[in-house]
């Protein structure tokens, strides 16, 4: 080895240094924030009450600005070996112990890895569950890419955290992303957080919620959930079409949940079915259930009435025909319609004979 040390029989004092700073932190560094720290630190070790040291000294000292040392303690403060307390140049510096923030560090560390491999194996179970696998997909639409690993074990742990069903957790997803616009992992989080707080734990209580918060999300989900399809994302078509039956045609919620009844015998029903069906009330000039119940009952008579008519039409037979045909004739002209026909037949018969 190059490097030894010389023993002396006089003491003029020593200052440690750790390691941890020779080997991690002073190669970052430049020279000036290098030679504030090892003079600070040496006041800091030598304790001497008699001597009054501040940046001001260690500027004077190193033969430097003022404004090199400011920002020095600045830079350590950002690489976490220092803490400062107070305002101004004389603020009070605390050399935080390497050893112990690099132990504390790694065990924190450690910890975390740990914790992670225990989520990452709670994702892999939890996306053999139907309903949470179903509900990574609906957010991976939302967000417009794929949620990454860490992500999804972000919204396992707000599951358990939180107690969170699925379909809350897409629902806060598609609130933020449909309706505020923001697609922040971070700002999904505020949602549950804030929902969490108000009690809101299951999708009924959510859409409760906005009948007094966001009523024309409210509205929104109400229809979507009376069509079987409050699992789909907001589609901006949609929103406008079902805010032209409250806002443009002036129909209470009632009147539009009657016409989403109109869809239970569709396979497949959609907004601008039952747009359809609005707006034809609309042109009506329906204004209540009241109206469109009524209008159903006088429908639902007309068509008996003409489905009735076409029976009797068609069960009626040439002899009816005749019957009617006959009843505007007197007994009188019957017999003489009679008499001709039979004249005209024996004389045919006897042309036939003859020729």
């Amino acid at each position: 080895m190059d490097f030894t040390l010389e023993t002396t029989d006089m003491d003029l004092g020593d200052t440690p240094i750790e390691n941890i700073f020779l080997n991690d932190f002073m190669p970052m560094a430049n020279g000036t924030y290098v030679k504030v720290y090892l003079l600070g630190y040496k006041y800091a070790h030598d304790r001497d009450l008699n001597i009054e040291v501040n940046n001001k000294t260690i500027a004077k000292h190193l033969d430097i600005p003022l404004e090199d040392v400011l920002r020095a303690w600045d830079f350590w403060e950002s690489k976490g070996i220092i803490k400062k307390e107070g305002e101004g140049v004389n603020h009070k510096v605390t050399f935080l112990n390497l050893k112990q923030l690099y132990i504390k560090n790694n065990f924190k560390k450690n910890k975390e890895e740990k914790e992670e491999n225990v989520l990452e194996k709670e994702v892999i179970e939890a996306n053999q569950i139907p309903s949470i696998n179903n509900m990574f997909t609906n957010i991976d639409y939302l967000m417009h890419r794929g949620l990454q690993p860490t992500e999804k074990m972000e919204i396992i742990r707000w599951i358990k955290e939180y107690n969170m069903n699925p379909d809350v957790i897409e629902k806060a997803f598609n609130y933020s992303c449909e309706i505020k616009g923001k697609r922040s992992i971070k700002y999904v989080e505020g949602i549950i957080r804030n929902w969490y707080d108000l009690g809101l734990t299951n999708i009924d209580s959510v859409i409760d919620y906005f009948k007094n918060e966001d009523e024309k999300y409210y509205r929104y989900q109400k229809v979507m959930k009376a069509l079987g399809l409050s699992h789909k994302g907001v589609n901006v078509g949609d929103f406008k079409l079902i805010n032209k039956w409250f806002d443009e045609y002036g129909y209470s919620l009632e009147v539009v949940l009657k016409g989403c009844e109109k869809a239970s015998n569709v396979m497949y029903p959609t907004v601008k079915y039952i747009d359809g069906v609005i707006t034809d009330w609309h042109k009506k000039g329906f204004k209540t259930v009241e109206d469109i119940d009524q209008f159903d009952k006088k429908e639902v008579k007309e068509k008996v009435k003409v489905n009735s008519a076409n029976k009797n039409k068609k069960t009626q037979n040439r002899f009816h025909n005749f019957e009617q045909r006959s009843n505007n004739y007197t007994k009188e002209e019957l017999e003489e319609i009679f008499k001709k026909k039979r004249e005209n037949y024996q004389k045919n018969t006897k042309g036939d004979v003859n020729g």
